[in-house]
């Protein structure tokens, strides 16, 4: 992983939420919101909130009386995810690294993450820090993307970009979101952490957008994607970007677009 592969800042945030959120991530969101609704939690724990996707979804589920803590790498990312939920006396929020969790052992009986872990520098210490603070019987679900070719407008961005960068294609798509996709890998690096009980399950969805330039803007500008792309030529960032929109409105029309997008959901308990 690049060293700015977890970087979420300046406008990627806020484009982030305004275009990549509805494009691919709430419709995990609102799955992974009534997994957890389903187990009726009393403390929980998010990491790698985000913009609040997951958060918004779930904290609308659940009933007044729960200790809800969402917590984000990045600060300027868990600004908006605080805006955007508003004043909400569950919610405490804590910018937190997820290999170095700041709270004490047994401390939620849920724990759960959207598309988080595969930016994880190392993904069974996340995991083991995960494993401590679970209460005894406690459970963790999170989601991780499926291989880019199970993802179609990402791997179409991916090798947009790659031809028009040959010398160094941009492949922070392929590399991170969608680099952690191996179940036996998945389920070696949780049973490592101490996890025991543990299921994999594949969820397909569709991908919709008002049209291709929405698509290309999401990808180019509101991911570290961005920061790739200018790292090569900052000027170039928007044809980037254009050119990304014609090739998806070559191969899904002019108008609306919508192609397949693929997830891995996981539940582990100890």
């Amino acid at each position: 992983m690049s060293a700015t592969d977890k970087v979420f800042a300046g406008s990627v945030p806020k484009l982030y939420d305004e275009y990549l959120v509805p494009l691919i991530f709430s419709v995990y969101a609102d799955d992974l919101a009534r997994r957890v609704a389903a187990l009726s939690p009393s403390d929980l724990l998010e990491i790698a909130a985000g913009t609040g996707a997951v958060t918004r979804a779930v904290a609308a589920l659940l009933p007044s009386d729960v200790r809800y803590v969402a917590t984000d790498l990045n600060e300027p990312m868990l600004a908006v995810a605080r805006q955007r939920q508003g004043d909400d006396p569950r919610m405490t929020w804590r910018q937190a690294d997820a290999l170095t969790l700041p709270f004490n052992d047994a401390a939620f009986d849920v724990v759960f993450c959207q598309f988080g872990a595969m930016f994880f520098p190392d993904r069974s210490k996340g995991y083991a820090e995960t494993r401590r603070v679970l209460k005894p019987g406690g459970t963790y679900l999170f989601n991780v993307w499926d291989r880019i070719a199970d993802n179609v407008f990402a791997d179409e961005a991916t090798a947009t970009l790659g031809k028009m960068f040959p010398d160094d294609p941009p492949l922070f798509m392929a590399r991170t979101p969608h680099g952690y996709h191996d179940k036996a890998v998945i389920k070696a690096d949780l049973e490592r952490a101490g996890f025991r009980d543990i299921s994999i399950e594949i969820l397909t969805a569709t991908s919709r957008a008002p049209s291709a330039e929405y698509v290309a803007i999401a990808y180019c500008q509101g991911t570290p994607l961005r920061g790739e792309i200018e790292a090569r030529d900052a000027s170039r960032l928007e044809a980037a970007t254009d050119a990304v929109a014609e090739a998806i409105r070559k191969r899904h029309g002019s108008g609306p677009v919508e192609a397949k997008i693929q997830a891995l959901v996981i539940t582990a308990r100890p």
